[in-house]
């Protein structure tokens, strides 16, 4: 026992306050040291020490608050410092509330009763909150029977206050009956256990009966005989506290009707000096209209389970951790479980181990408290697995706390699986309908064989499908693979062709349909050499099903093959419909052999034909000696005319730069003498020497479109918008004489094409046709979708299929037959001296045909021309209208935005140098890529490269991959006057590349490095 329990008794037991009291350095106070402290505030101190009631007492006029533990959880962070403490200095944020309580009670002796008092409180690091208290403040008399203090008893209802605002409308009642109700609390002395004092709670209790002064016995005497003098003479009598629950109290009503009350209570003994018992401290709730709504719950809850346990579905109650609380008689006979093991019971292991996955949505139900819906297969007690659908909600308690989950579990098995029925019938007739369709208008035997193969590896749900035709080879063993599906063709290419085996013979033979869950135990399988089985490596196969393909006449014509690698994948239901669908394919490819033996014997019957005119015309053998001496000359004609035309080709060129490279030349050398002289009137000569080096270059990149060595930057565009956008300026160039007429198709196919060559061709043979029309005429531009067949394509050398065809037709002159044939030969031309170079045509040709295209010319003397280009269709969206950049303006750079040029030729790169130079850029000149790569070696940023694309050290490309290896974000400008294949293939561009094609213009230089870099 602690010391000061021996010397001060009365706060024996009286827990950590009662510690705390005893060290407490009360002679500072106002009431003194403990030692002095009369007995009536002994005895009172040692009765609310006890109490589990928060209990604070306020002794004084200065209100030095003395209080027990249960006050103590209520001071919160306060405590302990609130001990000996004056009310006003310990609770300040309440001084005005206090003073006047201490006023009341001391200077009246009355007591006070606050309910659902609410109070602003920093009880916790000085945060103020608000506070809900049933406040009981009673008088505690000295010896002299004068108030010495206030005994406050403090009851926190802020959980309940809270709880019962968030509690349903329906229960306002109930919620305001609890709101109000009050605890009481009363105190008796000696062994008689007389009334000392009582609040307005016990008084309200017992009916507003002056009890105060009297005995128990005396005050209610209906009491004695329902035990309750008896409890208070047996706390009395052994010290011990007793605690009532729920316990039954009949109370004489004014009108003398019996009014019954249940109390949750505690008599706590009053402990004096010495230990001695001087009285009980009696306090309690009345728990009576919550004893009724307990009543109405259970009875209620008998009511649902009446009715839950016989209703024919499944339902269930769980709690918060998910485990079974309740399972109606309909669910129990599901799981087989008895009544009484329903909580022992694990519903979770009755899922089927696949489903554990689907149980996502009742796990996150359970962590969020929501409704949840989950479909799932379950084990019922007979061993057999259902599907059953679950929907749940979740169950809150009176505190709005979550108590678990009630739900509804339906077995939809035989639903689901009429679901599934239907789902899959109607798959099969979709795939049925849409491969019947397919191979009833097919006339391809090999398409034919590819549709029934996916649709039957589809149908059959088939890991993958094959078709072998029933065509052995030499030694008749082995079978010919057409048509695969499911796997990729090389599956299968590193395995010979399979053999006439015990497996395969049946279906070759048409002895119909052979269907095995496991081949590798069929007794057919393994038997034939010299893999003895499937070959090592080969897909693995344990289901297996094989369907004949048999024609009207009865020929086997090939086999549909299937296999798994699962066993016992193909069903009986699978026979059925694959021996329908190969009847279908019988059937197609019968028709499709016969029209091909039509039209084989249409092609022998004009063979034959054309043999006979042959033969007629082959009579005489003296014909055919003049034939073939005819061949031999024109052979040699041949000859002579591909060297008068390289002498015709190298002629002309050498003419057209001669004239070119004078007026360049003349015009340089005038310059010369002129600036020597100090004459300022030079600008006829530049713009002369300028115009001379233009037609020269213009006359390379013609050559070089000849030759098809042009790089292509092709893009989508519209050959209708093309033709609109060029409308105007064609009736420019063309004159007044030249009326233009253009005929566009609606619906026309875009293409791929370089815009600006396919411009410049247009342009080339407008002004061709305007040439060919001197007295004026018409010009008409058509656009149309054509179609190529095979004949045109082989004669013609480009593929079959659907092209867009771009035709320009004049009124003029026409040709004869021999200008036609030359008509794209190069430097060939029927205008007059110095009038054409004769490269239009030739250029038009070589950009045709580098695009994939191709070019004929129509013409009739006195008619006039037709010239046709055909240029593929192009698959893509169609590209937006966007406005052409004009090369009018020169875009100036920065002398931040640094330039390195590599170019191995050095005047070539001086020129470009100081054009760039003079742009604003800042540039680095390099001879060659190694020198290049040693200022990117050594960290040097460059904002873009300008490089030659062939040079002696590595391509430009290469030089470009290296650099942008070190600085990833470098912008690329290539040009060259021949790309080879660096940057260019097929002749087109790569994709992302930029180049600049010399000779190029400063204008030209200056709007491609800017576009680039503002990129």
């Amino acid at each position: 026992m602690p010391e000061h329990h021996e010397r001060h008794p009365f706060l024996t037991g009286g827990g950590e306050a009662a510690d705390i009291i005893a060290g407490f350095d009360w002679a500072s106070t106002s009431i003194g040291p403990i030692e002095a402290w009369p007995l009536s505030r002994r005895s009172a101190i040692s009765f609310i020490l006890r109490s589990p009631v928060p209990i604070v007492t306020l002794w004084g006029e200065d209100g030095i608050m003395i209080y027990n533990d249960g006050y103590s959880g209520f001071a919160g962070g306060r405590h302990p410092s609130l001990f000996g403490s004056r009310v006003r200095e310990g609770w300040p944020e309440v001084a005005d509330f206090n003073d006047n309580i201490m006023k009341v009670v001391l200077g009246t002796g009355r007591t006070l009763a606050y309910r659902d008092q609410v109070l602003t409180l920093a009880r916790h690091d000085g945060m103020p909150e608000q506070v809900w208290l049933n406040l009981d403040y009673s008088p505690l008399l000295d010896e002299e029977g004068k108030p010495a203090a206030v005994m406050a008893i403090v009851v926190e209802i802020t959980d309940k206050i809270k709880a019962e605002r968030e509690l349903e409308a329906e229960r306002e009642s109930l919620r305001r009956m609890f709101e109000q109700a009050p605890g009481f609390i009363a105190v008796t002395a000696g062994p008689k256990h007389k009334f000392t004092m009582v609040n307005n709670a016990y008084d309200t209790l017992v009916g507003h009966r002056d009890v105060v002064g009297k005995t128990v016995a005396e005050a209610l005497p209906e009491v004695t005989a329902q035990g309750f003098v008896s409890l208070l003479d047996q706390v009395y009598r052994t010290g011990e506290p007793f605690v009532g629950r729920a316990a039954r109290l009949e109370l004489q009503g004014q009108g003398g009707d019996i009014d019954e009350r249940y109390l949750d209570f505690i008599y706590q003994p009053i402990v004096a000096d010495g230990g001695r018992i001087t009285g009980v401290f009696l306090q309690g709730h009345d728990v009576t209209e919550q004893k009724r709504i307990e009543t109405a719950l259970r009875e209620s809850e008998e009511r649902f389970r009446l009715v839950a346990e016989n209703a024919p579905v499944m339902l269930w109650m769980g709690d918060q951790q998910g485990r079974c609380v309740y399972l109606n008689k309909a669910q129990r006979d599901f799981w087989g479980v008895a009544a009484d093991g329903v909580d022992a019971f694990d519903w979770f292991a009755t899922v089927h181990p696949d489903d554990h996955k689907l149980m996502a949505p009742f796990q996150d139900a359970m962590r969020t408290h929501t409704p949840f819906t989950v479909e799932t297969r379950m084990r019922r007690a007979d061993g057999r697995t259902r599907t059953v659908r679950t929907n749940a909600q979740p169950r809150f308690g009176p505190r709005r706390e979550f108590v678990g989950m009630i739900g509804v579990n339906v077995d939809v098995t035989r639903s689901r699986r009429t679901e599934n029925a239907i789902r899959s019938e109607s798959r099969k007739l979709t795939i049925l309908n849409r491969s019947g369709a397919e191979i009833a208008a097919e006339l391809d035997i090999d398409r034919i064989v590819q549709i029934v193969t996916d649709a039957c590896t589809e149908l059959v749900g088939a890991q993958f499908g094959s078709f072998f035709y029933n065509v052995t080879d030499d030694k008749g063993e082995s079978y010919m693979l057409y048509a695969l599906s499911g796997v990729p063709r090389e599956a299968f290419s590193k395995f010979p062709m399979p053999r006439n085996t015990a497996v395969f013979s049946p279906t070759f033979k048409g002895e119909g349909v052979v269907r095995s869950d496991d081949i590798l135990l069929d007794p057919r399988y393994g038997r034939s050499a010299p893999h003895y089985g499937m070959p090592e490596g080969h897909l693995p196969v344990r289901s297996y099903l094989a369907v004949p393909v048999t024609s009207r006449w009865g020929e086997v014509i090939g086999g549909l093959f299937f296999g798994h690698a699962e066993p016992g994948r193909f069903k009986a239901e699978h026979e059925e419909i694959l021996s329908g669908i190969a009847g279908q394919a019988a059937t197609a490819i019968d028709n499709a052999r016969l029209f091909q033996a039509v039209e084989r014997e249409l092609a022998e019957r004009k063979r034959a034909e054309g043999a006979l005119q042959t033969l007629n015309a082959t009579l005489e053998q003296r014909v055919l000696e003049e034939v073939q001496e005819r061949s031999k000359a024109e052979e040699q004609l041949r000859q002579m005319h591909k060297m008068e035309a390289v002498g015709q080709l190298t002629g002309g060129i050498a003419h057209d730069f001669n004239n070119m490279l004078a007026v360049i030349i003349g015009g340089l050398n005038l310059l010369q003498r002129k600036l020597s002289k100090g004459e300022t009137d030079v600008e006829r000569f530049v713009e002369g020497a300028i115009d001379g080096a233009q037609r020269a270059a213009a006359l390379t990149q013609r050559l070089l479109a000849f030759s098809r060595q042009q790089p292509l930057s092709p893009e989508p565009l519209s050959a209708n918008r093309m033709v609109s956008d060029m409308s105007e300026i064609l009736v420019r160039t063309l004159g007044e004489p030249i009326a233009v007429q253009t005929v566009l198709a609606a619906g026309l196919w875009q293409i791929k094409a370089d815009p600006g060559q396919l411009e410049n061709a247009i342009l080339n043979l407008s002004v061709n046709a305007r040439d060919a029309m001197p007295a004026g005429g018409k010009l008409t531009i058509e656009t149309s979708n054509a179609f190529v067949d095979d004949a045109f394509a082989r004669e013609f050398a480009i593929p079959p299929g659907q092209y867009v065809l771009i035709a320009v037709a004049d009124s003029g002159a026409g040709m004869a037959p021999d200008v036609m044939a030359k008509a794209f030969d190069p430097f060939y031309t029927t205008k007059g001296v110095g009038k054409g170079t004769g490269l239009g045509l030739s250029q038009v040709y070589g950009f045709v045909r580098q695009s994939g295209g191709h070019v004929k010319i129509y013409s009739e003397v006195g008619v006039g021309t037709t010239v046709k280009i055909y240029l593929p269709r192009h698959y893509g969206e169609t590209p937006a209208d966007d406005a052409r950049e004009s090369m009018a303006a020169t875009h100036r750079g920065l002398a931040s935005e640094i330039v390195m040029v590599v170019e191995d030729e050095d005047r070539v790169r001086a020129v470009s140098a100081e054009a760039l130079r003079d742009l604003g850029y800042t540039v680095l000149e390099m001879s060659g890529p190694l020198e290049a790569l040693k200022m990117f070696d050594a960290g040097r940023k460059v904002s873009l490269l300008f490089t030659d694309v062939v040079m002696p050290e590595m391509s430009g490309r290469e030089l470009a991959d290296r650099a942008r290896a070190l600085q990833p974000d470098l912008k690329v400008l290539y040009t060259t006057g021949y790309t080879r294949n660096a940057i260019v293939h097929n002749g087109i561009l790569d994709p992302g590349t930029n180049l600049l094609t010399k000779p190029f213009s400063i204008d030209e230089l200056a709007l491609k490095a800017r576009k680039l870099l503002d990129e």
